[in-house]
């Protein structure tokens, strides 16, 4: 997933943006370097915002280090009942974050809706599932030490902060801020310099519906590229990233020296396979929502599809069909809207000149599709594997289609990327069997996306993808860390083993012991 923010650590560069400039302060004071966010589709100003420096965000920082007591204080049912009032605030607020939404991102209304529903349902499940996931639980002690008991206690890591993209500027990174609210610990956010209203709108939303919260407990701090370096750079206990590889590797750096731990969503090329007994309708309509959707800027959206030979022609004229009438637009009823990030443009036009010029065909749009603000819909076909869009993330609404002789060769292409994020399968008797064998975080059969919709389960990939996860369980356990407690009850005579002065002969029978235990062959049965 594209992030929008330049390399971290290249330093500040307040007046290397045409978005950016200083104003002088009341009474004369320093100027204070500020950036504005623009509206996608028009240029027009939605609001401007400071570029926070080292020392500002190191102050929001030790806000949240201050508020982590009062915030594990509450106990999980207190955590709870704040994370489900945030969510009903949100839910109050629901027509001013969707025309934001559609102003500063420039999602249509509907895209926005959406995005908006995901968000109440990942905070609920996040609130009301935390206490379950992470209570302490017992573990056999084994029977060398079967004097003790022992227990699992999951603690919270302290201050978290998430770094978030500008395509889904609240599903993404609430991902991460509400898991770790729910774990128990506080956030500090930094959103992307292109929706940084949206992310400063979850802050003041969350005080609104917790006016007993301290500041800290969930913090915004916006700015450039340089912000999100003093962010790693700040003291926190986890990153939660979401982003570009190549800005990933640069957020590891800053913090491989503190040793702090990171999640990181870098993005996919996400496949999209159909089999020789797959409903070709149903699956072409798939593919038309799954790549064009939201302009095409999704990290999970479909990018390239292997679809069998028998079933090729009729899938080809479906998808062409799914497409008729399907163009974006700022318009209530537009099915998709502009780039939000204008740079985009540009890689999306470069990746499809290129593939024309060795030898692709576009079966809809084309080069001439690619707009000042805005990209119809591209289908590529014949396109030759050494094609940039067939091998770099594309992030926009374009979608490359390579007919194949069976499901074999659909697997094993699907396979070859540096990236494993989502995929997805049609087939109606085997999807499962494809879904296993294919090297990706996340699999969704005979629909699409729908991984990200179902807040129980894991969200995360592998290679170029990044690692670790959010949601659901292994989410939650992504924010805190684990506490081993060993605890000695009944004391038997002569059983010490932890001591310089064990009984004589206790060696002997432990020996005994072990050759029986450890000594003999493995069954199935073990």
């Amino acid at each position: 997933m594209t992030n929008a923010d330049p390399v971290p650590n290249a330093g500040p560069v307040p007046n290397a943006d045409p978005r950016t400039s200083s104003a002088t302060v009341a009474g004369g004071g320093a100027a204070a370097a500020t950036f504005a966010s623009l509206n996608p589709a028009t240029g027009e100003v939605v609001g401007r915002f400071p570029i926070q420096d080292d020392a500002a965000v190191a102050a929001a920082v030790a806000a949240a280090r201050a508020a982590v007591p009062w915030w594990v204080g509450l106990g999980q049912a207190g955590r709870r009942e704040r994370l489900l009032r945030w969510a009903a605030q949100l839910v109050r607020d629901d027509r001013e974050l969707v025309d934001l939404l559609h102003a500063e991102n420039g999602k249509t209304v509907g895209d926005a809706r959406l995005e908006l529903l995901l968000v109440l349902e990942h905070i609920r499940w996040a609130a009301r599932n935390a206490g379950r996931v992470l209570k302490s639980r017992r573990v056999l002690p084994g029977p060398f030490l079967a004097d003790h008991t022992a227990r699992v206690d999951y603690l919270p890591l302290g201050v978290v902060g998430v770094i978030g993209p500008w395509n889904y500027p609240l599903f993404t990174p609430i991902g991460s801020i509400a898991y770790a609210l729910a774990a128990g610990n506080t956030v500090v956010f930094k959103p992307s310099e292109y929706t940084p209203a949206l992310g400063t709108r979850l802050a003041t939303s969350f005080a609104a519906a917790n006016p007993d919260a301290p500041a800290g407990v969930l913090g915004v701090v916006t700015g450039l590229g340089a912000t999100g370096a003093a962010l790693c750079a700040a003291g926190v206990d986890k990153i939660a990233f979401t982003g570009s590889a190549r800005t990933g590797r640069a957020v590891m750096t800053a913090c491989a020296t503190r040793l702090i731990p990171l999640i990181m969503e870098c993005g996919g090329k996400d496949p999209l396979l159909v089999a020789e007994d797959a409903d070709v309708t149903v699956a072409a309509r798939a593919t038309a929502w799954g790549a064009m959707a939201n302009a095409g800027q999704t990290c999970v959206g479909v990018e390239r599809v292997y679809v069998a030979a028998s079933v090729a022609a009729p899938y080809l004229n479906a998808l062409t069909r799914a497409l008729e009438g399907i163009h974006p637009g700022m318009a209530s009823d537009a099915p998709y809207g502009p780039m939000t990030m204008p740079a985009q443009l540009e890689v999306v036009r470069r990746q499809v000149d290129d593939a024309l010029a060795r030898g692709a065909t576009a079966l809809v749009g084309g080069s001439a599709a690619v707009g000042d603000r805005f990209i119809a819909p591209i289908v590529l076909v014949d396109v030759p594997d050494a094609a940039e869009v067939m091998r770099d993330e594309t992030f926009g609404p374009v979608v490359t289609v390579r007919t194949v002789t069976d499901i074999d060769e659909a697997i094993a292409l699907a396979n070859a990327t540096p990236y494993g994020l989502g995929a997805t399968v049609f087939s109606r008797r085997h999807g499962d069997e494809i879904a296993a064998r294919l090297d990706a975080g996340m699999v969704t059969v005979n629909a699409v996306q729908s991984f990200a919709g179902i807040p129980a389960l894991p969200f995360g990939g592998r290679g170029e993808s990044g690692f670790g996860r959010v949601h659901g369980a292994d989410g939650l356990r992504e924010f805190v860390r684990p506490r081993s407690v060993a605890t000695r009850r009944l004391a038997l005579p002569g059983t010490t083993l932890t001591t310089f002065r064990r009984p004589p002969g206790l060696l002997a029978l432990i020996t005994r012991l072990t050759r029986l235990r450890h000594g003999r062959t493995a069954t199935p049965a073990d």
